[in-house]
């Protein structure tokens, strides 16, 4: 089996040249590498290794309190100690400061070594993000530099048992009995709910405060602590069982009068969390390119190994000498790619400040196509590998399990899709997209961008006008992800000079701006036929 070995080259390029991070106000290229290339050493040497025992060994539950597999608590100490939860953290708060941009470059690496590992600590920069925007100076004081230092870990609890996707319907309640806030209630599916690697918990809590549906849901600080070092009300009844991320425990948690904090005002819980939940989506898009980066690794690898028949002139040749498997390869190739340019460019929209209608609408596109491309490219590395991807020892079935989840959590795909038509698309965050278009499909030798924006503009102007659009939605939002990639692979062959392996990259492009293209002029008809 291939060792992990973090896609530096490809990241960095892809940030600097194609999402233009070098634009940026202040932005260091090499301080970017060279922390990279720290982390990258980090990620290959301690993180990924526990990466398959730990599916193996998963999480268990004892005595109501989960421990995790063998070495991640000491694998999580180093990894706090070297002050990596603490990157995007303001200094006043005990952190380094620095931007997005590189919190995105850790993120995906530490996805592709250790995507459980990386699901438990992930929440941190979010919920740090949530306390800068809406806590009280002492409550920022109180929680921002244990969750810098590693002390703390955060966990956002949303769903129940009735209320997955539809938060109306949350019933987990708060109470204000004169000396705080009480909560009671149930919440599932809770990333990190329980863990034995930090000292304490941090649990964001969607809770409702009143009848008045949304309106009356509001945030609150629950800490697995009190005051006083006794455990507060919060029980984990159950971990869940599941098809992948064995080594990250899903829990479910039974809130029994739980002291807790307000976050923000009362009744504005969903303005609040959403600030949590889109850094997330961002860091899910991430893991579905870490999931496509690993899985073409290993295949490419692979593939020029393995003998099997023969070449035009009758002697034996590697698997990737043969055209359908350089096909798979070059499509997983181009999964990672392409979706690593779209959530990077995500990442520098919104590092930009002043393009908050772009990353409204990049965020969704970006957490759809990239999930989806983890997904495809974990299964063709499966089919390249033949009878072996199907073998727990080449890892590419735990590569698939572990992707598949990404498609679901933070959002179904189909509900992003659904808002893009309904919400996104009429609006502003639309127009800030047609802008992107029509500014990239002005470049010289961009005729292919140009058709598809052709097309997404005549789609967008077709479901505006329509009462009900959703039942296009998945075809809108999978047009609006190949007209997006257009743009950024004109850019990639543009800079494919730049690239260590600029044949690659020119092969690549080239074809997946011909595939894409195709892709567009479907999907742009499946519109036109769907009412």
């Amino acid at each position: 089996m291939k060792p992990f070995q973090a896609p530096l080259d490809d990241i960095l390029f892809t940030l600097h040249h194609v999402a233009r991070a070098r634009e940026l106000p202040g932005y260091d290229a090499e301080l970017t590498r060279e922390i990279a290339g720290h982390f990258a050493s980090f990620a290959e040497s301690e993180i990924a290794p526990l990466d398959e025992p730990g599916d193996q060994q998963g999480c268990r539950l004892e005595t109501g309190r989960v421990l995790m597999p063998d070495g991640f608590a000491d694998l999580y100490r180093a990894y706090a100690d070297q002050g990596w939860l603490g990157l995007t953290v303001p200094e006043a708060y005990g952190g380094q400061d620095l931007d997005a941009t590189l919190l995105a470059v850790t993120s995906e690496i530490f996805s592709g070594a250790n995507h459980s590992l990386q699901m438990v600590t992930g929440l941190v920069p979010g919920a740090v993000r949530t306390l800068l925007s809406f806590g009280t100076g002492a409550q920022k004081a109180a929680h921002i530099p244990a969750l810098a230092s590693g002390e703390a870990l955060a966990t956002m609890c949303l769903t129940e048992p009735g209320a997955g996707s539809d938060l109306s319907q949350v019933r987990c309640h708060a109470a204000n009995d004169g000396d705080g806030w009480r909560i009671s209630g149930e919440k599932i599916f809770i990333s990190g709910g329980d863990q034995d690697m930090s000292d304490r918990i941090l649990h964001l809590v969607l809770a409702r405060t009143s009848d008045d549906g949304i309106r009356g849901l509001s945030l609150f600080l629950c800490p697995c602590t009190r005051g006083d070092g006794s455990r507060n009300a919060v029980t984990v009844t159950r971990i869940e069982e599941k098809m992948g991320l064995h080594a990250s425990p899903t829990c479910q948690l039974a809130f029994d009068g739980a002291e807790a904090e307000l976050l923000g005002a009362e009744g504005k819980g969903l303005k609040a969390m959403f600030t949590m939940m889109n850094h997330a989506r961002a860091d899910v898009a991430l893991q579905g390119v870490a999931h496509a980066a690993r899985a073409v690794d290993v295949a490419r690898a692979y593939a020029a190994e393995r003998v099997q028949g023969r070449g035009p002139d009758g002697t034996p040749v590697a698997l990737d000498r043969h055209a359908d498997v350089q096909r798979m390869l070059d499509e997983m190739d181009a999964l990672a790619f392409g979706g690593r340019a779209i959530a990077q460019l995500a990442t520098v929209a919104m590092e930009h400040a002043d393009r908050p209608d772009l990353v409204e609408i990049l965020t969704p596109i970006a957490k759809v196509h990239c999930t989806e491309a983890g997904i495809r490219a974990a299964d063709l590395g499966i089919q390249v590998l033949g009878g072996y991807g199907y073998l727990r020892e080449y890892r590419l079935e735990q590569t698939y399990r572990d992707a598949r989840i990404t498609a679901i959590y933070e959002g179904a795909n189909g509900i992003h899709a659904r808002a893009l038509v309904a919400r996104l698309l009429p609006g502003k965050s639309g127009d800030a997209l047609e802008l992107f278009f029509q500014q990239a499909a002005e470049a010289p030798g961009t005729e292919g961008c140009r058709a598809c924006l052709d097309l997404w503009q005549a789609a967008r102007r077709d479901l505006i006008a329509r009462a009900d659009p959703t039942p296009a939605a998945h075809d809108f939002m999978a047009l609006s992800a190949e007209t997006l990639l257009q743009c950024l692979w004109h850019r990639t062959l543009e800079m494919a000079r730049d690239h260590p392996d600029p044949d690659r990259i020119a092969r690549v492009s080239n074809r997946a701006l011909a595939a894409g293209r195709l892709r567009a002029a479907y999907h742009a008809g499946m519109i036109k036929q769907i009412h």
